[in-house]
């Protein structure tokens, strides 16, 4: 954290995940907020990310979230896509950052803007962890709006990720127009298609 700068955290929701867009946010945080819950996503209960996503986009200095499609993904693979995803939510904020911390060990330069990769940011740095918070409870509400149109594949409870249930739904029933084609269980339904 550099003291008295602008600093805006990067995360992203979604990225093993075989269907869905990849969701990524930014997040600047007013100077002095804290909230020891406040953590890595995935170790919180959804009604608790809930609860702090209220927080988060009411108290934040600035906040966004973007969807990157599985079409874009697979054009240009999920790591290019979440560098790109962030890349555009740091375009949305209201204000710009003066130095971005990203979650994980992976980003490309962004207008001169120095940056740093911090593996494992959302457990360490509370804007990583409050961008963390906002891509997936954004993408959560995504899947769980998909899986009413999609049915069978428990996307309300897998939200898209590889799950057990999920691979079987789809030899069972085929791909949807959200499912990334590039991805291995996808491919390697495709492969049992006839030509």
């Amino acid at each position: 954290m550099m003291t008295g700068v602008v600093e805006a955290g990067c995360d992203e929701a979604g990225r093993g995940c075989l269907c869905g867009p990849v969701s990524c946010a930014a997040v600047i945080l007013p100077p002095g907020f804290n909230d020891e819950t406040l953590n890595d996503s995935k170790q919180l209960s959804a009604r608790k990310r809930e609860e702090l996503r209220k927080r988060i986009e009411s108290e934040a200095t600035a906040w966004a979230v973007v969807m990157v499609p599985p079409e874009e993904i697979d054009e240009i693979n999920i790591l290019n896509a979440s560098i790109a995803g962030m890349q555009r939510a740091l375009d949305k904020l209201e204000v710009r950052p003066r130095h971005v911390l990203v979650d994980g060990n992976r980003f490309k330069p962004y207008l001169g803007i120095p940056f740093t990769t911090v593996v494992k940011g959302d457990a360490t740095y509370m804007s990583i962890a409050a961008a963390s918070i906002l891509a997936k409870t954004h993408r959560d509400e995504y899947m769980l709006r998909a899986a009413e149109e999609y049915p069978g594949y428990g996307w309300e409870t897998n939200m898209g990720y590889p799950s057990r249930r999920h691979r079987e739904a789809i030899a069972r029933l085929g791909l949807t127009p959200l499912h990334r084609l590039s991805f291995g269980p996808c491919r390697a339904f495709l492969d049992t298609l006839p030509l």
